[in-house]
């Protein structure tokens, strides 16, 4: 991972650039993230394992229709998007900052993504008119306050689309009974938990730290 910092008395601006892929297939996603300001403006580590797997996953993204909750600095969805997938990024609709910066990066890496607020429980226009194939959401299980909220937009969203699938990387803060406490909750099954670190290459391994799973959910 490469970093450039532009640096102002207000804020602390970087751009740092994340590379997927082998040799004969490599490519980067250039991210900016502003260090004193919003959480959902810097790359967490959650967000590096989902976008690693969104990566080792090429055929299943191209041409898949994706959408990323709290999508932040957005990521796995920009890592989607570069392999061929239709992707909406969302974050909550009051964060304009963030959206802002949501637009921003899908411009600096030459990608066409939707970009528009999403809050968690909130049934408006915006999310009747989503039909994704795939969801992705790295570190949304941060605020217990939020979780029902959360599951209830992932739920509704998966039946809307039969067959579709929640792909969320997490940090295992209070042990797996939580998420099988959530996913029992609103009639939702694990279909695969991985070990973050158990697919992701050793150069970013050695960066990163923390108990990361990743689990792929659906509707029961």
């Amino acid at each position: 991972m490469e970093m450039e910092d532009e640096e102002s008395d207000e804020t602390m601006t970087t751009i740092s650039r994340h590379c997927f892929g082998t040799e004969s297939s490599r490519f980067c996603i250039s991210i900016i993230e502003n260090m004193k300001e919003d959480y959902g403006l810097f790359v967490w580590p959650s967000s590096v394992i989902l976008a690693e797997y969104v990566s080792q996953h090429k055929q299943r993204f191209q041409g898949a229709t994706v959408l990323e909750l709290g999508a932040g600095t957005s990521l796995p969805g920009l890592v989607a998007a570069k392999l061929g997938a239709h992707v909406t990024l969302t974050d909550h609709s009051q964060r304009l900052q963030v959206l802002e910066n949501m637009r921003k990066v899908c411009d600096l890496n030459k990608l066409d993504c939707n970009v528009r607020g999403l809050t968690w429980g909130v049934w408006d226009s915006s999310i009747f008119n989503l039909h994704p194939t795939i969801i992705l959401g790295a570190d949304v299980l941060y605020d217990s306050n939020a979780f029902d909220n959360l599951f209830a937009t992932v739920t509704f969203l998966l039946r809307k689309s039969p067959g579709s699938v929640f792909i969320t990387s997490y940090h295992n803060r209070s042990g797996h009974h939580l998420i099988e406490f959530l996913m029992g909750k609103w009639g939702l099954k694990c279909l695969k938990l991985l070990d973050g670190f158990s697919f992701l290459p050793p150069e970013k391994a050695s960066l990163i730290s923390g108990n990361i799973q990743l689990a792929e959910i659906a509707v029961i």
